[in-house]
């Protein structure tokens, strides 16, 4: 009986339970409690207890007498639970509570006397429409307050004015309309007010966010970028607005941004960027951009302006950007390429050109790349000279181009060579093309596609696997070896000056 008792303790001590946790409950030693599908806050909850998950349940309404043994709480987690109100005064004898999050519930209103010790408060999805400076009285502890997906339509600097320790404002995909200010929040460094519908930011909005380092206004109705921006602002986003002009010279003062984001806008020209120093992050990407943008920031690292209209890319476009590593211009109608156009480019890692108009692979790229996408062209062949510099080149799109034949010699300029995809191309599946097949394997390539469009028995076979192609190709090769070894025998003394053929269909290249 004793084995059987220590067992069981054993066994509860493994998996978490507790005798004295409450059910559809399970508490741990570190004075933690996760409950799920109840209809209520349970009763009985060790009085030491931390932190209080409850998930996925019916607990329409809270209130004083759920908390009243939980002197120790610190966070107070509520999810997915259908809770449609909170008691007045709730929560306000829980002294040591840190963390309020009430998630995915069908709140209308903020809870009333909040406790003074709160420092995070997560309202998110719920249906709260209005917010009162009541709300948030008190609160002097607070650094992140989330309100994201709830019914909110205006901002005033009133209603937050008692946070005075806020780090971090979360209002996205609200029905905001307006703001007013200056928001008094001099600690504030996040911001982000995404999907509302905002048309203007008042000057006087910035006047007191000193602090703030991110903020994003992405998916508004914005025609132009706020004015008076903080000084110590590091990233910007801008996307999915009704962005017409950028005015480079109202953000020059900017000095620390880096991290820009303009996609998804009206935008036809881009001048002046230079102006900000430190930038390494400009995306454009879905604009109206026919040019590519003049003196770009020296210190850029990313730069995206794919899906625009650019016809043509020339040295002049890319001459300073020296620490530039990924570049997307991919979704363009890009039909020239100067050559050596990127030579300046001596950190590029990453080149993006699927989608354009090009008949070849341009030449002189940097020796830098390691991933170079050029899907949906107009290509035909692919030569040594293109590739001859890329030795650090890993990747290598060529799906849905023209190319009918690999050059061995092309192939044998790319020695770490990793993925290869070949699908969409119109392969003449001779048996020189399955010697290119045997010095990828060689050089351990994985090969995606390469389905023969010729000759016309081998349609819709593909020339790395298939088998009847290998057969035949072997075949071939020992007809001709001995057609070969019958109209010649080499002399003993000719034997140390035989050449190999490099051209000779059948020659068996290896990679060192």
């Amino acid at each position: 009986m004793c084995l059987l008792y220590a067992f069981f303790v054993l066994l509860s001590l493994s998996y978490g339970f507790d005798p004295n946790c409450p059910g559809r409950c399970s508490c741990d030693s570190e004075q933690s409690v996760q409950c799920y599908r109840l209809t209520e806050v349970p009763s009985g909850i060790p009085s030491t207890t931390k932190k209080l998950y409850v998930s996925h349940s019916k607990i329409q309404h809270l209130q004083l007498s759920n908390f009243t043994q939980m002197s120790a709480l610190e966070d107070f987690i509520l999810l997915a639970s259908g809770t449609e109100s909170v008691e007045n005064d709730t929560f306000k004898t829980l002294s040591t509570l840190k963390t309020l999050e009430l998630w995915k519930n069908k709140l209308r209103r903020v809870p009333s006397a909040l406790p003074a010790s709160l420092e995070v408060l997560k309202l998110n999805d719920n249906s709260i429409y209005v917010l009162h400076r009541s709300d948030f009285e008190g609160l002097k502890k607070l650094k992140i307050l989330e309100l994201k997906n709830n019914l909110i339509s205006s901002l005033s600097p009133s209603m937050l004015s008692s946070l005075v320790s806020l780090q971090s404002l979360v209002l996205d995909s609200n029905n905001i309309e307006s703001v007013n200010g200056p928001l008094a929040l001099p600690h504030l460094k996040y911001l982000s007010m995404e999907n509302n519908k905002l048309h203007l930011i008042p000057a006087s909005f910035f006047t007191s966010l000193q602090s703030l380092q991110f903020l994003s206004f992405s998916s508004n109705f914005l025609t132009k970028i706020p004015i008076n921006l903080p000084k110590s602002l590091l990233s910007l986003k801008m996307e999915r607005n009704r962005l017409k002009v950028v005015r480079f010279r109202d953000m020059k003062h900017l000095e620390n941004l880096s991290h820009l984001y303009l996609s998804e806008n009206s935008l036809s020209s881009i001048d002046g960027a230079q102006l900000l120093a430190n930038l390494t992050t400009l995306e454009l990407s879905q604009n109206q951009l026919q040019t590519l943008p003049l003196r770009l920031p020296a210190r850029l690292q990313k730069l995206d302006i794919s899906n625009n209209l650019i016809q043509k890319v020339t040295a002049q476009d890319f001459q300073d950007l020296r620490d530039l590593k990924h570049l997307f211009l991919d979704n363009n109608i890009v039909s020239l390429f100067e050559a050596g156009a990127l030579q300046r480019c001596s950190q590029l890692s990453n080149l993006a050109l699927e989608q354009n108009l090009l008949l070849s692979i341009p030449l002189r790229l940097p020796a830098t790349l390691a991933r170079l996408d050029l899907k949906g062209n107009a290509i035909q062949d692919i030569a040594e000279r293109e590739l001859k510099d890329l030795k650090q080149l890993q990747v290598l799109n060529l799906r849905n181009n023209k190319i009918s034949a690999l050059d061995l010699k092309a192939l044998e300029v790319l020695p770490r060579l990793r993925h290869l995809y070949l699908d969409g191309n119109p392969w003449n599946c001779t048996c020189s093309l399955l010697r290119a097949r045997e010095v990828l394997k060689a050089k351990g390539t994985d090969v995606r596609g390469g389905q023969c469009a010729a000759p016309a028995e081998r349609q819709g076979e593909s020339w790395m696997s298939s088998k009847k192609i290998m057969r035949q190709c072997e075949h071939h090769l020992h007809l001709t070896e001995k057609s070969k070894e019958t109209k010649k025998k080499p002399k003993p003394e000719e034997h140390s000056s035989i050449r190999i053929n490099v051209d000779d269909d059948y020659y068996d290249y290896e990679i060192d």
